[in-house]
């Protein structure tokens, strides 16, 4: 495990890769997986991190198989489930408390925003999707940016942070697939400047002679360190 002391701050590579690794994991499970799985409980301390940064999808103790068709051929839109207790999930807009895989969708929305910002999702009765929208709203958006991350290129910053808020828009048919977060992460990591990927690589070998690579070490809570709203 991880100490904060063995933890240099997360570059902005860093974060997105993070994001990419957890979106081809939600990916994975929303398509590839056999039936389906609708993981109900994406948030930054359910995706573990190995010494790499290698984000990997944990904890499926409420998760649900998705609709599949049935032996007449239909499908199913959604599933039928109560709210839950998590700070996180608790944000989720809902109609008469239906998931599909779009509520994973905003869930890791949430979660986007918490590594751009290094918040926590609620906070003293403040929201972040909410704050998030707020500052997008008044143009103050790199006022919000977590400080810690160092330098970072504002136009990828912007890029990451509007597909964030793409995730978490209140209307589910507002919302991207998870096919398209991860094109659209995919393209942003392809043409980060150089230096930015060095910065990663250099991250990658501070933690490589720390820890293992193949057992996760900690999650992507404990490693943003996250302050409350003030």
């Amino acid at each position: 495990m991880l100490t904060a002391r063995d933890r240099s701050p997360l570059s902005f590579a860093t974060r997105l890769h993070i994001a990419l690794g957890s979106a081809r994991g939600i990916f994975y499970l929303h398509t590839e997986a056999d039936p389906p799985i609708i993981h109900r409980d994406i948030k930054a301390n359910n995706i573990l991190l190995d010494s790499k940064w290698t984000a990997k999808v944990s904890d499926f103790g409420i998760s649900r198989l998705a609709p599949v068709s049935d032996v007449k051929g239909v499908i199913e839109a959604h599933i039928s489930t109560n709210v839950k207790g998590t700070p996180t999930e608790r944000l989720i807009p809902r109609l008469s408390n239906k998931l599909t895989e779009k509520s994973d969708v905003y869930s890791l929305g949430v979660v986007f925003l918490e590594l751009l910002t290094g918040m926590q999702p609620i906070s003293h009765r403040r929201n972040l999707v909410r704050e998030v929208n707020m500052a997008c709203q008044s143009e103050t958006i790199f006022s919000i940016i977590d400080k810690s991350m160092g330098p970072y290129p504002s136009d990828y910053i912007k890029k990451f942070m509007q597909l964030a808020i793409r995730c978490s828009q209140d209307e589910t048919k507002d919302r991207p697939s998870m096919s398209e977060v991860v094109r659209e992460l995919e393209n942003i990591s392809s043409v980060l400047p150089e230096s930015d990927n060095t910065t990663l690589e250099l991250n990658l070998n501070t933690i490589t002679s720390k820890s293992s690579a193949s057992t996760p070490s900690s999650s992507v809570y404990s490693c943003l360190q996250q302050s409350p709203w003030k």
